[in-house]
């Protein structure tokens, strides 16, 4: 996609925002996840020039977005809207914040987010080998931790 007026740069926000959005709201929490997508999207107005020759611009802003407001403070996923999401299992916040920041958002991007293992691979500049990884160790994390919510 050629983004190169602002028309043209306007219909690219109004397709990648929303995903941005999502993603950083489970990536990074809500205190940063509005930042992280205002700052992506600041960088591709910078560079929109740029932006038809990334293969994946959606997971090169993620990581733009992420790297601009990483902060050392562990991050906070949003409370559920119990008008606006399904019922989920209570331990399952509590679950995936125990999990490593790799682990956390390899599994958000990919279960919640529904983003390839290429895609997050890209947007956390890590292998395809290496995302697989983070997802199935942060599964088997949050199974051994919701099975001792639901036992304990």
């Amino acid at each position: 996609m050629l983004v190169t007026t602002t028309t043209e740069f306007e219909r690219f926000v109004t397709e990648v925002e929303p995903r941005l959005r999502r993603a950083f709201a489970g990536a990074l929490g809500p205190d940063r996840s509005s930042d992280a997508v205002s700052e992506a999207l600041a960088w591709a107005w910078e560079n929109r020039d740029r932006l038809d020759e990334l293969r994946n611009p959606v997971g090169y802003l993620f990581r733009v977005g992420q790297s601009r407001t990483r902060r050392p403070k562990r991050p906070e996923l949003p409370p559920p809207d119990p008008g606006r999401i399904p019922t989920i299992e209570p331990g399952l916040v509590d679950g995936l914040l125990a999990l490593s920041e790799n682990q956390r958002t390899a599994v958000w991007l990919v279960h919640a987010c529904s983003w390839s293992h290429a895609e997050v691979a890209e947007a956390m500049e890590l292998g395809t080998s290496t995302v697989a990884t983070h997802v199935s160790r942060g599964l088997d994390a949050l199974r051994n931790h919701l099975g001792e919510v639901s036992n304990g």
